[in-house]
């Protein structure tokens, strides 16, 4: 929308919108913890709750913008760097180039601050960490809020990469458990490592087998390292 009424660039608008995107996570969590968690029924039910808002905001989007699919316009779609024999599209650069200094961000953020530490600790010890003097429930909120401000801007990233539509967030969520289960859970080396081997694996499916196959290939990811190696292969 503010790509085609002010013309800005998506990725640009992916990092205005991120604080906004923050907050509505925050509240998400805020309305979760009271309904589920505080009442210790947040196991299937809290699963349930966030489906059940996929499905909200994917209705919203189709009675707002309809099912076709939508592209965007930036300076550099269409435009490509030539490396030796192999040219490499801008519009699959520059998103890889973000997400790689988001992923750096988040590490440093995760590994060298004391909130990014408490995050980490919260998902193995609330008690232990509340003994330490923070609030796990903070923690948990501030958490969250950071994992729907980075969705938020990944979809900014999923825009310049390909055109768009409001239910192709259903093929998108059997990667990500693949990518974090292979990549161990809670590790964001790891997961970006997984993120470039399913990219390639499915790339090459794709090429040989037919794009059906693509998605075919997380779900076996996923079965088969929950069955061989639950911790990832890059987990602890």
């Amino acid at each position: 929308m503010t790509n085609a009424s002010f013309g800005l660039d998506p990725i640009l608008t992916g990092v205005i919108f991120t604080p906004i995107f923050y907050f509505l996570g925050v509240g998400v969590y805020r309305i979760y913890y009271a309904s589920f968690e505080k009442k210790g029924t947040e196991s299937l039910r809290g699963l349930v709750f966030f489906f059940g808002i996929i499905f909200i905001v994917e209705v919203a989007l189709i009675l707002q913008y309809g099912v076709d699919y939508r592209l965007i316009e930036a300076a550099y779609i269409g435009q490509s760097i030539q490396i030796g024999p192999v040219g490499i599209a801008f519009r699959l650069l520059v998103p890889f180039l973000v997400a790689v200094v988001l992923t750096l961000a988040l590490h440093l953020f995760l590994s060298k601050t004391f909130y990014g530490r408490a995050v980490q600790a919260v998902s193995q010890d609330s008690l232990a960490l509340r003994l330490m003097g923070a609030d796990p429930i903070r923690i948990k909120t501030l958490a969250f809020g950071l994992g729907i401000a980075t969705a938020s801007l990944a979809g900014a990233l999923l825009i310049v990469i390909g055109p768009v539509e409001p239910s192709m967030n259903r093929e998108y969520i059997g990667r990500v458990f693949a990518i974090a289960v292979l990549g161990g859970m809670g590790n964001i080396g790891g997961t970006f490592l997984a993120a470039l081997i399913l990219g390639v694996v499915e790339s090459l499916m794709s090429t040989f087998y037919g794009p059906s196959w693509a998605l075919a290939v997380s779900f076996g990811v996923l079965l088969l390292t929950l069955a061989v190696r639950p911790a990832g292969l890059f987990g602890r």
